[in-house]
This record gives C-alpha cells, sequence and structure tokens, in this order.
C-alpha cells in the first residue's frame, strides 16, 4: 500500500469507481482493487449481451452518458469501453489483477486483507463487489445425469458453444429470457422452466419503462416497502435491449416457439420433473405488470401527461407438460439468479443477515465500524445496484467516510 493510503475499495465495477471519483472530490486518499481488469463482471457476460437500461440512464457520478444514443441499449464491449473511459478520465487508482480472498477485523479496529498480491492493513473498507456473485441453482439440479452438460448463465458465451441438441433453460427473469430468446433464433429447440418474475411493455405513451418506472417512483423503493425481505431477490423485470429494445416475457416467447414449463423439479433417470404452476407464474406477472401500469397512469397524470394506453395482455396457453424427456437435451442453463456471497471472505461475525445481505446503516456496516457497501441490491432504493443508482449511494457513503476521517 502507498504510504499514506488507508482505505481501500474492493471491486472496479460502477460501484467501485463512483465510490472512487466521490471519495476524490472529498480529497481521500484511496486505491481501488480489482481482480480482473476495470468492468470485470461485465467482460464475462455473454457475446451478444447488451444493457436492459436505455443509455440515458447510465448516470456515473461526473460522467453521466452524453453519447449520440441516449435511447439505445449499449452491448457489453461497449459498456466496459464506457468504464475504461470513466475510469481514466476520474483518474482512478484502480490496481488491476489484484484479488482479495478475505477481509478480517482486527483487534485494534483495522482490516486485514488478504490479496494475491499479499496482506496489506486498511482501517477503511468499501465492499464494490457487484450485486451478482454466486450463482443460485435449485436443489434439484443435483439430481440431473451428470453426463448432460449444465452451466450457469455466467459461463454462457453464444449458441455455438454449446454442444447440440435441445436446450433447458432453468430461470426465467431477464438473462433466462434472453438466452432462451437468442437460442431459439439459433435454430434450437428451447424448454424455458418459469417462475416468479415481473413484466411490463418496452414502451408506453412514447417512453421507455425505465422512464415511467422513474417518473412513478418505483426505482426509489425500499426494502420496507417490499412484501418481504427476501423480495430483494426477486427477478428484474422481464425486457430486452437487443434490437433496440423490446418486450420479451412469457407471450413473446411462447409466440416465437419456445416450450414454456412450469418451474423445475428434479429429474428422475432421463425425465425432467416440472410443476403444474405455469399459471400461479403467468397471474404472478400479469399483477405485477397491471400494478406498474397503474402507477404509470397516476404518473402521467401527476406530470399532465395524456394517460398512456396500454392494451390487455393476450391470451397464452398454460398447458406445459410436467414430464420431459431429457435424451434429446444437450444442455441445461441455469439462469436462476444470483445469491450474495460476502460472508464467504469478509469474516465479519453478524455482519450479515439470513439472506447474506450486509446489516447497515446508509451503506455503513452497523456490526463492523470502518465497513461499508455499494453496489447491493436494494442497499438503500431499488436501483441502488444500477447504473442509475449508484452514484447516489456512493455519495452518501464517502460522504460518511470523510466525516468519519475527520472525526
Amino acid at each position: 500500500m502507498p504510504e499514506g493510503i488507508r482505505t481501500v475499495i474492493i471491486g472496479g465495477g460502477q460501484a467501485g469507481l463512483s465510490v472512487s471519483h466521490e471519495l476524490a472530490q472529498a480529497g481521500v486518499k484511496h486505491v481501488v482493487l480489482e481482480r480482473g481488469r476495470v468492468g470485470q463482471s461485465w467482460r464475462g457476460r455473454w457475446d451478444s449481451f447488451c444493457l436492459v437500461t436505455p443509455n440515458w440512464s447510465v448516470q456515473l457520478p461526473g460522467r453521466a452518458y452524453d453519447g449520440p444514443d441516449p435511447d439505445s441499449f449499449m452491448p457489453r464491449d461497449e459498456l466496459v469501453r464506457y468504464l475504461e473511459r470513466y475510469a481514466t478520465a476520474i483518474d482512478a487508482p484502480v490496481r488491476e489483477g489484484v484479488e482479495v480472498s478475505s477481509v478480517r477485523p482486527q483487534p485494534d479496529g483495522d482490516f486485514s486483507l488478504a490479496t494475491s498480491a499479499g496482506n496489506i492493513v486498511a482501517s477503511t473498507v468499501v465492499l464494490c463487489t457487484g450485486a451478482y456473485q454466486r450463482p443460485h441453482r435449485p436443489a434439484g439440479a443435483a439430481t440431473l445425469p451428470a453426463a448432460l452438460v449444465q452451466i450457469d448463465a455466467e459461463d454462457y458465451r453464444n449458441p455455438r458453444e454449446l454442444p447440440p441438441g435441445q436446450v433447458l433453460v432453468v430461470g426465467s427473469g431477464q438473462s433466462g429470457c434472453q438466452i432462451a430468446e437468442e437460442l431459439h433464433k439459433a435454430g434450437r429447440d428451447v424448454f424455458l422452466a418459469c417462475g416468479r418474475a415481473g413484466w411490463a411493455p418496452r414502451r408506453i405513451g412514447g417512453h421507455d419503462v425505465v422512464w415511467w418506472l422513474q417518473a412513478a417512483g418505483d426505482l426509489d423503493d425500499g426494502v420496507d416497502e417490499l412484501p418481504s425481505p427476501a423480495a430483494r431477490l426477486g427477478a428484474n423485470l422481464q425486457a430486452s435491449g437487443q434490437g433496440g429494445g423490446h418486450d420479451l416475457h412469457y407471450r413473446t416467447l411462447q409466440r416465437m416457439g419456445v416450450t414454456l414449463l412450469g418451474h423445475f423439479l428434479g429429474a428422475e433417470g432421463q425425465r425432467g420433473l416440472f410443476a403444474a404452476d405455469l399459471g400461479e407464474s403467468v397471474a404472478f406477472g400479469d399483477q405485477r405488470n397491471g400494478k406498474l401500469v397503474d402507477g404509470f397512469r397516476k404518473a402521467a397524470a401527476r406530470l399532465g401527461l395524456p394517460e398512456p394506453e396500454v392494451p390487455e395482455p393476450d391470451p397464452i396457453d398454460l398447458d406445459a407438460p410436467e414430464l420431459v424427456d431429457l435424451s434429446g437435451l444437450g444442455a441445461v442453463v441455469f439462469a436462476g439468479g444470483f445469491r450474495p456471497d460476502y460472508a464467504s471472505w469478509v469474516h465479519c461475525a453478524g455482519a450479515f443477515d439470513e439472506l447474506g445481505f450486509p446489516i447497515h446503516e446508509e451503506g455503513a456496516s452497523t456490526v463492523a465500524p470502518g465497513l461499508y457497501f455499494v453496489g447491493v441490491h436494494f442497499l438503500r432504493k431499488r436501483k441502488s445496484s444500477l447504473l442509475i443508482g449508484v452514484g447516489e449511494d456512493a455519495e452518501i457513503v464517502a460522504a460518511q467516510i470523510d466525516e468519519r476521517r475527520r472525526a
């Protein structure tokens, strides 16, 4: 560690870079440790990946998106280049290729960090390792035939890298739907094991759905406004930014030829077992859609805009098979979301709740003084882990770090 630097940011994505910008503005010396390269988690997405949120919503502090296509959706490599330019523009002190394997509080109040470049000591640590930490697989995954190729969404790259044959996608959030669509367009027969995920039209009344979510205040929802703390693990709205953005949900997938199934239960030999609950999953998504649209109408009235016209959902065939012959499958792609994984390497007893989320107040750990978090799902608001909201949390956390330093 350079002389005089006692603050360490772990993670060089949008969260870590935003905190770096805010700390620099406050005159707090720090270093950013990144296990790979700037924007590493984005680099690992599949080849055709692009943002589901429009470019105008990329609002990192000091350098919001100002390119020529605010209403388009940045593909993976363009987003990585944006983050690289951002890191250069703010002169972020990033040390690439330095992986932190553990963080331990010390009796004197400091933290000991074991890194691939040696052990270091810091008085302040900001965890910005992203919202996508540990891929989640359902318990039934262990019953699938061992010879069947099984990968997580983070390891999927493109249809060509999968063995020939049908593909089962388990998980129907944004990633699952987008991967299912890409595989179908590549000529694969696709089964999609569905769960509870909300959806909304991509565009309503001339505006993108993210514009409406912001106008209606949905992006500012806090954990207390969720039905339960576990709802933080719920899927994001089904949608796609591909091709300029379009609707992508159960109805659009079924129309194109994807076979919808209930949620995945497991396997018995060469038979895949699925619950008879597709109708419940569709109803959940429709209810979420209806609630959102009601909020959009209220926002339109408040803003003096015409009431948006939103057609009723199309009919959908809910007759889903409960058994699938696995012998025709080439691969299974698990896209059931992610879980927090701080507790496996941040050794602060009692610092995380039963779901693995940090116990904090405005991003500051209430258990380990000097430990902070940015970029966590619902850290403060629904938008906390998004490119449109991470800067707000970074500013608040940086202010607390500066205040603590001065004290």
